[in-house]
């Protein structure tokens, strides 16, 4: 269990509500982990259960449904996610896609969209990267042409979690090729457009019961009042909205590592060799003992980007520094936690080893750890 004793930006509300966060997964998630893991894709009915329990985008206002909430809620339900285990997508949902709703949607695509979000009636993705295309937004070759009344839509997007589950796609693409990035408008698809199909569901090493499709788009007509917010400003709305995805990754990724170190605390010293314990070994408590003074750092760190984004605060580089220390300490506390296990670790019976495949892309969605260092370079 995570401990948030020490942690001063949650009050007492706040750890009631991560109480009864913890209680859900125990009864709707933990049981069907492996059966998710397996299938390759988490099913609709826990999405539902998430929205009846609140779990669900609960930063939207109450007129379209919501709580109004603030986004320390959010990083409960994303911390206790990723520390039980889990990779579903319901922390795109309500940490990435519904803001973009929120703060540039017209009053009509809110009424239609996020009562359905909060719920979890509809399930959204949002399509970025392409075959050409991952960390360089201005790469984006989709197009959407104007035809009378409506965006005629082509091209191809992959990576896209939540792919096979998506009644709702944000698709970033080229209104104006000739602008390059300025000409980057994005547009919402319905999942029962013409001409938009899903591909595969990606064979993944890690994150498996998190669905990653392609998705292709071959001449798919959508209103113009499809478009989210201005035409041609779409590449400013992902700029704008980038601190907040990649806090959230942080986020998961402390989460993710600190589990991994109370699993590593817990099998050493269950394991006896050589007539103690493992974690008797000094070379183990030592490499634990540095572990968890960076975990308290990292917590600390957390805290205080979480701060600072409440107030609006966190800026662009700051954020990208965030998830580049946290990804990198997940996966050296994966790695540590699964050295430790010796052979158990690689046994997939063992937590470690899920959490270990699960951990490594964390370090290249949202922005490849090279990325971020080239951002906070940019901010010297």
């Amino acid at each position: 269990m995570l401990d948030t004793a020490n942690r001063t930006i949650f009050d007492e509300e706040l750890n009631l509500f991560r109480d009864q966060v913890r209680k859900f997964y125990d009864r709707a998630l933990v049981p069907n982990l492996d059966r998710w893991e397996e299938e390759g894709v988490v099913d609709r009915e826990f999405w539902r259960a998430c929205g009846e329990a609140g779990l669900l985008c609960p930063q939207v206002p109450a007129e379209y449904g919501g709580l109004g909430l603030d986004y320390r809620y959010n990083t409960v339900i994303g911390e206790e996610l990723t520390y039980a285990g889990s990779s579903a997508g319901i922390t795109l949902q309500s940490d990435i896609v519904v803001d973009y709703i929120i703060n540039y949607g017209s009053e009509e695509q809110k009424k239609k969209w996020l009562p359905g979000m909060v719920s979890g009636e509809v399930i959204t993705a949002i399509a970025m990267t392409e075959p050409g295309a991952g960390s360089d937004l201005q790469g984006v070759r989709t197009s959407a042409k104007r035809d009378g009344n409506h965006y005629v839509i082509n091209g191809s997007k992959t990576y896209i979690t939540n792919g096979q589950n998506a009644d709702l796609i944000v698709v970033v693409a080229k209104t104006d090729p000739d602008k390059g990035a300025k000409g980057t408008s994005l547009i919402l698809v319905e999942a029962d457009r013409a001409g938009f199909k899903r591909g595969r569901n990606l064979d993944k090493i890690g994150q498996n019961s998190a669905d990653t499709s392609e998705l292709f788009f071959e001449d798919v007509r959508v209103p113009i009042t499809n478009c989210l917010g201005e035409e041609n400003r779409g590449f400013a709305y992902l700029m704008n909205q980038l601190p907040q995805e990649r806090l959230q990754i942080a986020s998961a990724a402390q989460a993710g590592a600190q589990r991994a170190f109370d699993e590593a605390v817990k099998f050493t010293k269950e394991r006896k060799a050589f007539k103690q314990t493992v974690f008797d070994f000094q070379n183990t408590r030592f490499t634990l003992a540095a572990l968890k003074a960076k975990l308290q750092a990292g917590w600390a760190h957390l805290d205080w980007c979480i701060e600072r984004h409440l107030r609006k605060e966190l800026t662009a580089a700051e954020a990208s520094a965030a998830k580049l220390f946290h990804t990198e300490l997940q996966w050296e506390a994966c790695d540590t936690s699964l050295q430790l296990h010796g052979g158990a670790g690689y046994m997939n019976e063992y937590p470690i080893a899920r959490m270990w495949r699960d951990a490594r892309v964390q370090r290249i969605y949202g922005g490849t750890s090279e990325i971020m260092k080239e951002v906070v370079a940019r901010s010297i």
